[in-house]
């Protein structure tokens, strides 16, 4: 009986400092995350965006950890790489990925430069999923407010080779965070520019992943879902699903 309990104790030491220590790494990256969201050097318009999509949350839903190795996918300006820049820190990396219709835009390069030099930890990647580069080498992959263009251009055919190209970068186990302007079924979602969530879920699926977790962190009850994203009675705060899919180990 005694041994059992010292075996127990033990245990629950165990499991106590490792929460110590979970809680210590949290809480180090998360006094990283607002000292870079609030750094003079990130442009005005990228902070004015964070009330609504509460970057240091979704990480923390996400799992996101100090020194792995994420993807921004359809990066664009780069809002999402500075946020994974300050997660994963200086110990991790960041693949900032673009297609040719935002790299060949005026003016791209020498932003995207200027963002890389400021962060230090951020490597751009140009063309489109998947990219035998990085296949097989990423831990967790964002891609925020695209599916929906993708989808309602070209249907299935256009926004699953997405998916399976953030399959194929992904290590086992690796997680992908998907996050879109939530649309509803048979309404004019193009015009609107939004997505129904079910449809997403599809799609995951059919590219192979483990949906784990769903979370309501960017929704907007205000949003009644009959406005397009862009209407300025939205703020730009629209009804947005967040999606924690996984590649299975």
């Amino acid at each position: 009986m005694q041994a059992r309990k010292i075996v127990w104790g033990t245990l629950a030491g165990l499991a106590l400092g490792g929460a110590l220590t979970l809680a210590h790494a949290q809480g180090s990256q998360e006094a990283r995350m607002r000292a870079a969201l609030a750094s003079p050097d990130r442009p005005a318009e990228n902070k004015a965006r964070d009330a609504a999509r509460k970057p240091i949350e979704v990480i923390q839903f996400l799992g996101v950890e100090d020194g792995m190795t994420a993807l921004d996918v359809i990066a664009a300006g780069g809002w999402f790489t500075e946020v994974l820049s300050a997660a994963v820190g200086p110990n991790g990396k960041v693949y900032s990925q673009n297609p040719p219709f935002f790299t060949q835009r005026e003016g791209f390069a020498e932003a995207e430069q200027r963002l890389v030099q400021r962060l230090g930890n951020v490597e751009p990647l140009h063309g489109d999923l998947p990219q035998e580069s990085i296949a097989g080498r990423i831990d967790v992959a964002v891609s925020a407010l695209n599916l929906h263009d993708l989808y309602n251009m070209g249907g299935e055919d256009a926004a699953l080779p997405l998916l399976q190209g953030v399959y194929a970068a992904l290590k086992p186990g690796g997680v992908f965070g998907l996050i879109d302007h939530v649309g509803v079924e048979g309404q004019d979602n193009r015009t609107m520019h939004r997505i129904p969530t079910q449809t997403a879920r599809d799609l995951l699926q059919k590219a192979g992943f483990t949906i784990e977790a769903e979370s309501d962190l960017l929704a907007n009850p205000a949003d009644d879902h009959t406005k397009g994203v862009r209407d300025p009675s939205l703020e730009r705060r629209t009804d947005q699903f967040l999606i924690k899919a996984r590649k299975p180990r």
